[in-house]
């Protein structure tokens, strides 16, 4: 059967059965939007425990010491830290807020990491006290921290951020290299307050060649700490770690086969005929990779079994030398399949030279990421009685700001059957990153409201219910 809705060039998005489920009961869509408004995101984390599972099976594989750390920063509910604790998982946070609500959730000390790339006097203050292990950035941070546990004649711990000296990994603005870290731990001289619990590492994009590259230099500073004294007992590789929301390869390949050849000013495919870069390799700084084939457990057994150095150990053999725990902060690879976005449509209209708009009672930072595009198909629901006939067209999805540029989706969708005022538009898999990251509530528009799947069904999350509570006080 022909799908209601559809990119000119395809890109059909992975389903999960809960998606799927819901997506065929119209009645209970209507029921979510008519209680919650529009947009509203949906969460079920069943699949948080299947991906933490890959990544673990890979693991055990190589007899590697393994902890995975969700980034809080993908998705902000209660919801989610509560499935990644309830697996046993710790909890990666970045703001005070963060790590203030996963304390107040119960989530152990020890089962925390703060990676916030500025951090405020307040976030130090709370991690020192709860001997919360942070990831030191640079020496104005270190310092800082150190003159605050030393007032409170406390320990702070620590991960040093490294950032690589490898000249085919290109230049990064969180941490130090290992060369500056150790001439601050020399010539700061002792540091009974400083505890240097691990080493810490952020890169950018998907390459597994460069985080085996980049743990190898990990081990190679742990080994000069442990010269030097201290005793670190982990290696933390951050995030980055791939999924994939496409299954075919062919459609993904074929649509920036296409793209690189539309003409100037053609917007059969784009908006505009926005390239979103010229080709699929081209493009992967500008878009996440939508399609991939080496995700996950077996992304992770290929570094645990990579030989980085000339001549050196595979980087498993090197981590259990040692006694060196490996951890990792992925996002958007653990909520893989845990979420989706939902909107009414508000109009369809035509822009003042005929090209036909679909508008949504949504904004664009309500599905986008810090990348151009949401590559994936949205899946259009035929709930409304319209009060004009549905026709066939092809057309672009519109938001809420009163701006010229205020695309949904850049790219261009068919809708055989038509579309009306009323009905509903799904956005899949949207719970890692793009829900959250960027949204806003410009125009004073509401934020969309966080719903979580239960036995007795779509309940507002934890962390909406005191956002709620905080309005009513205010």
């Amino acid at each position: 059967m022909q799908p209601l809705m559809y990119g000119t060039a395809p890109l059909t998005a992975r389903l999960e059965p809960w998606m799927e489920q819901l997506l065929g009961d119209a009645q209970a869509c209507r029921e979510v939007i008519r209680e919650h408004g529009s947009p509203v995101n949906l969460h079920e984390f069943s699949s948080m425990s299947r991906n933490i599972g890959e990544l673990r099976r890979a693991a055990a594989d190589h007899q590697v010491d393994f902890q995975i750390y969700l980034a809080r920063k993908a998705n902000k509910t209660i919801g989610a830290i509560d499935q990644a604790v309830a697996e046993g998982c710790g909890v990666d946070v970045a703001s005070f807020h963060e790590l203030d609500q996963c304390l107040k959730r119960g989530v152990p000390a020890e089962r925390l990491i703060v990676t916030a790339a500025v951090k405020s006097q307040a976030l130090l203050r709370l991690a020192v006290e709860n001997e919360v292990v942070l990831s030191l950035d640079n020496i104005d941070e270190a310092l800082e921290l150190l003159h605050m546990a030393d007032e409170r004649g406390r320990t702070a711990r620590v991960a040093l951020r490294l950032a690589s000296d490898n000249p085919l990994i290109a230049p990064t603005r969180f941490g130090l290299r290992a060369a500056q870290w150790l001439e601050f731990l020399e010539a700061t001289g002792r540091l009974e307050s400083l505890e240097i619990r691990g080493v810490h590492f952020h890169l950018n994009g998907y390459s597994g060649t460069q985080r085996a590259a980049v743990l190898e230099e990990s081990l190679r500073l742990i080994d000069a700490l442990r010269d030097l004294g201290h005793a670190p007992d982990f290696v933390d590789m951050g995030g980055g770690i791939p999924m994939s929301y496409l299954d075919d390869a062919q459609q993904w390949n074929g649509f920036w086969e296409a793209l690189a050849v539309l003409p100037e000013g053609d917007e059969s495919l784009t908006w505009k005929s926005d390239r979103l870069g010229a080709t699929a390799a081209e493009a992967s700084t500008a878009v996440y990779p939508y399609h991939q084939e080496l995700i996950r457990g077996q992304w992770l057994d290929r570094i645990l079994a990579s030989h980085p150095g000339q001549g050196s150990d595979s980087v498993a053999r090197m981590l259990g030398q040692r006694g060196i725990q490996l951890r990792c902060e992925p996002g958007r690879t653990l909520l893989d399949g845990c979420g989706m976005t939902l909107a009414q449509v508000a109009f369809v209209k035509t822009r003042s030279d005929g090209l036909p708009l679909v508008g949504l009672h949504m904004n664009r930072t309500q599905c986008r990421s810090t990348s151009a595009d949401f590559l994936v198909d949205p899946l259009l629901i035929h709930t409304a009685t319209p009060r004009r006939e549905r026709s066939g067209l092809s057309a672009f999805l519109v938001g809420a700001y009163c701006i010229e540029e205020e695309l949904i989706l850049r790219r261009r969708f068919e809708f055989p059957h038509g579309v009306a005022a009323g009905d509903l538009v799904a956005f899949p898999n949207t719970g890692g990153y793009l829900m959250h990251i960027i949204e806003s509530g410009s125009h004073q528009l509401p934020l969309a409201r966080n719903l979580c799947r239960d036995p007795e069904g779509w309940m507002l999350d934890a962390g909406d219910e005191r956002s709620m509570e905080w309005q009513v006080l205010a």
